[in-house]
């Protein structure tokens, strides 16, 4: 106890002391140092030791195994998998990532090998196309802003003419993200102006807009576009679905995010939502809940691609972990 005593007495005591915990917190920090987030997803034909190759590729670098979904359908000789682990990048350089997945991928034959580092990677380069309705535009720029949407939006395009002092052109203005109204004119071909202005983009968003691409468009562009539709139960097509579904008493109303294919509204579908409705809705409150809906079904939709969740499966459907 004396011993003790004398030196917590000492003068340089509280230096001695706190010179041992900083080394202490340094040491600690050596010892762990921060890890990375990264996700991995794979798409080949079925095999014995995919999943025990994929483990090991992460586990030889030092890397942790966070969760993994694997989906192997019956009868179809077909193996998905998708990988979340943590890594130190000093051990594992994003480059050697992508080269030791390559050599898996030739393995296997893999028809999709894909890795992706959040914190290291680019973020997805967007377009956002939208007609009349805001709903849907101003949510994505909302989530954008608040960083809740792992994408740049690069520009917005629309075939309808905003008012410089509305709340979109405001909004675009105090961001410096373009926007441009391509007026639709008899004889005018607008895809060829469109294609000169996402040809830097990753991917498409359809915030309803409500034009049609064509089939050469969607060949030349050749990188995938996500649109966002009501999913009105039972369906109504044609102008005012929800007037009508309204007028039809309907107890049951949705939206479905698909990708944009050739055939109109019939893409693989990567997400849907349903709420109910009932005789105590009127117009107001009837179309607020339809628009409610579609504005979270294409959010997930987006942020669901950028973490790599949505795979292709058989001709029109789609894997989403």
């Amino acid at each position: 106890m004396n011993f003790f005593r004398k030196i917590r007495s000492h003068p340089h005591f509280p230096k001695i002391a706190k010179r041992s915990f900083s080394s202490l917190k340094i040491s600690e920090q050596s010892l762990n140092p921060p890890l990375t987030h990264g996700i991995h997803v794979f798409h080949c034909p079925d095999a014995v030791g995919i999943v025990a190759k994929l483990s090991e590729c992460i586990a030889l670098r030092g890397g942790n195994i966070l969760g993994a979904d694997i989906f192997v359908p019956e009868n179809k000789h077909v193996f998905y998998s998708r990988s979340e682990f943590v890594f130190d990048p000093s051990k594992w350089p994003r480059e050697q990532m992508d080269e030791d997945f390559f050599k898996i991928s030739e393995m296997f034959n893999a028809l999709k090998s894909v890795v992706r580092v959040p914190d290291l990677d680019p973020k997805y380069k967007i377009a956002v196309f939208a007609s009349k309705q805001d709903h849907c535009l101003v949510d994505l720029l909302h989530a954008w802003q608040d960083g809740r949407l792992p994408v740049d939006i690069t520009r917005v395009i629309s075939n309808h003419h905003r008012h410089p002092d509305s709340h979109v052109m405001r909004f675009l203005e105090r961001q410096r993200i373009p926007y441009h109204f391509l007026k639709l004119t008899e004889g005018k071909n607008i895809e060829e102006e469109i294609l000169d202005l996402v040809k830097d983009t990753d991917f498409l968003v359809l915030a309803r807009y409500m034009q049609i691409f064509s089939g050469d468009f969607l060949k030349r562009y050749r990188k995938d576009i996500i649109n966002i539709h009501h999913g009105l139960l039972p369906s109504f097509k044609g102008g005012n679905p929800s007037r009508q579904a309204f007028d039809c008493g309907v107890k049951l109303i949705g939206a479905t995010s698909h990708f944009v294919t050739e055939e109109l509204d019939a893409g693989p579908i990567i997400e849907q939502m349903v709420e109910r409705v009932s005789h105590r809705d009127n117009l107001r409150s009837f179309v607020q809940k339809s628009e409610n809906l579609e504005k979270q079904c294409l959010s997930k939709a987006i942020k669901y691609y950028c973490e790599l969740r949505v795979l292709p499966y058989l001709d029109n459907k789609t894997v989403v972990f």
